[in-house]
């Protein structure tokens, strides 16, 4: 039996499991949430501290998603979420165990809430890392979509059942299934043995691989998109997440239960729009269907705002939920299939920085303007603001444009072998490699030479540049000379790997406008001061 274009993932075993791990995970997650949100509201009321607990979750990922990133790319991703996991299993049981004592208070609760954040941070980018291993890449935007399916069917479920558990066995009911569901994805990953892939070359710096994920992202068009529009989605967006646990027990004047059911109703909404995304995917752009969302969730934002009965917050909802989740996945998706295998988990993370950060401060802003104006107009505020941003990105293209193969010509000649004297040296530095390239130009060519390296700029710094610069002769008008430099030469040997087919065009595209025979790259490695002798220093 076929499956249906929107599951065609779950036919690899790997995604499979893992798929169905997170979702068992993403259900305790929920339930700890929606526990720790309501169980806030008879702590301590206060709007601001209330939104607090939306804040402590996601922060973490605010300061910690780049070197977590960067530590995924170098290390074996299965072990280091082994490790995650174990760190959140224990901060969700102290959590239980805290509050069935009754020795929670609500600055311990946010101090908990903070450290499971801090293990969902540095589990984010090697996850996402991870699940795009398990498909192949024709597969990988729909796997992405079908994470949102997973994460928002527990949502549908966690927080009611979450909702139902407080009113039966109290909130540490929830927080303790939350620590169980955490064995899921151990089980999984102790059973998986993934295959290593041992590289001939060194292995990254911590520092310095952070720094190349952010080049990589600087000079990449469609994370540079993706990010605009998910800072201009969920800086407004986080306001019925920050605020729904007061517009329930304040506006409504209902219970857990209603809490639990409007965030279920979010999930089936979310769950919806993920079974549907294949469908849309064929009549809609990316950008189109992030704009369809971004109405879906304002609406739902608007109905919230007004709504005098908990029916219409349902409706409310139920619509910000297939807004959400259609925007995320697709912008997300986006995100994930510009950035190589190389360097993934850092760009994921570069991308999660900006939406964790956008959400982050929106929880803190809102909550503090909720206490100033109240939550009516702040949630009309925050809808006003969101259909501003989400207008004003608009243009950000997500599509990614990719060269025709015609375009291709032979490889520029590779730089001269490095002397055998300074081979010891290169092999114990690590100080800054400087590389140019000569061009003869014709200068009835100068402007379609311009126009190609700026394309050769954005190639050279998603290989890791670190700096570049293009010179013109002044004596002679056809000569040119382009200066780079990476960090040291673990980099300068990588930057062959991390050269995509894309940034091969680039490269050839210049080189095709060269006349004469082709001049060979230089390397030269930079002198460092202790070097030199005390005069010259």
């Amino acid at each position: 039996m076929a499956l249906p274009s929107a599951l065609l993932p779950l036919r690899h075993p790997l995604f499979r499991m893992l798929w169905s791990a997170n979702v068992v995970v993403s259900l305790g997650v929920w339930m700890q949430n929606t526990g720790a949100g309501w169980l806030m509201t008879t702590l301590n009321p206060d709007p601001l501290i209330v939104s607090m607990v939306q804040a402590a979750t996601i922060l973490p990922i605010f300061l910690l998603a780049l070197p977590a990133g960067a530590i995924a790319d170098i290390i074996d991703r299965r072990l280091f979420i082994l490790a995650t996991q174990a760190w959140m299993l224990l901060a969700a049981g102290l959590l239980a165990v805290l509050t069935y004592a009754g020795g929670m208070t609500s600055w311990g609760l946010l101090m908990l809430t903070f450290a499971i954040g801090i293990g969902t941070a540095m589990n984010a980018p090697a996850w996402g890392s991870v699940m795009a291993e398990s498909v192949p890449r024709q597969d990988l935007a729909q796997a992405i979509a079908l994470n949102g399916v997973g994460f928002n069917l527990a949502r549908a479920v966690g927080p009611a059942l979450a909702g139902f558990l407080v009113l039966l066995g109290g909130p540490e009911t929830a927080f303790a299934l939350n620590a169980v569901s955490y064995l899921a994805i151990v089980g999984v990953l102790l059973s998986w043995h993934r295959r290593h892939r041992p590289s001939k070359l060194p292995r990254e710096h911590f520092l310095s691989a952070m720094r190349v994920g952010v080049r990589f992202v600087r000079y990449t068009p469609v994370m540079r998109a993706a990010m605009l529009r998910s800072v201009c989605f969920y800086g407004p967006a986080s306001a019925p997440w920050a605020l729904l646990p007061l517009i329930v027990h304040d506006n409504l004047h209902m219970g857990a239960g209603t809490f639990g059911a409007l965030l279920g109703l979010m999930g089936v909404g979310g769950v919806t729009s993920g079974l549907v995304l294949p469908q849309m995917r064929a009549r809609l752009s990316r950008g189109g269907i992030v704009m369809a969302s971004m109405a879906s969730s304002g609406v739902g934002m608007l109905v919230l705002a007004l709504a005098p009965h908990w029916s219409f917050a349902a409706v409310a909802m139920l619509l910000f939920g297939v807004g959400w989740v259609a925007a995320s996945s697709v912008i997300q998706g986006a995100a994930q299939l510009s950035a190589p295998p190389w360097v993934r988990s850092r760009a994921l993370a570069t991308y999660q920085l900006a939406s964790n950060g956008a959400m982050v401060t929106g929880t803190f802003f809102w909550g503090w303007l909720g206490r100033s104006i109240g939550l009516t107009w702040v949630l009309l505020v925050a809808t006003g603001a969101f259909v501003i941003l989400c207008f004003l990105a608009r243009n950000a293209s997500l599509d990614q444009v990719t060269p025709p193969r015609e375009a291709l010509v032979p490889a520029p000649p590779a730089p001269e072998a490095v002397a055998p004297e300074l081979a010891a040296v290169v092999a114990e530095a690590r100080d800054r490699i400087l590389e140019w390239q000569k061009y003869r130009i014709n200068p009835d060519d100068r402007d379609a030479f311009l126009a190609a390296m700026v394309e050769v700029r954005d190639a050279r710094g998603r290989a890791g540049a670190a700096n570049w610069q293009l010179y013109e002769d002044l004596a002679h008008p056809e000569g040119w000379i382009e200066i780079w430099s990476v960090e040291n030469w673990t980099d300068h040997l990588r930057e062959a790997s991390r050269t995509g087919e894309a940034d091969r065009v680039a490269l050839a595209r210049a080189q095709a406008l060269h006349r004469g025979e082709p001049i060979p790259p230089a390397r030269y490695i930079a002198v460092p001061p202790h070097r030199l002798p005390d005069a010259a220093r």
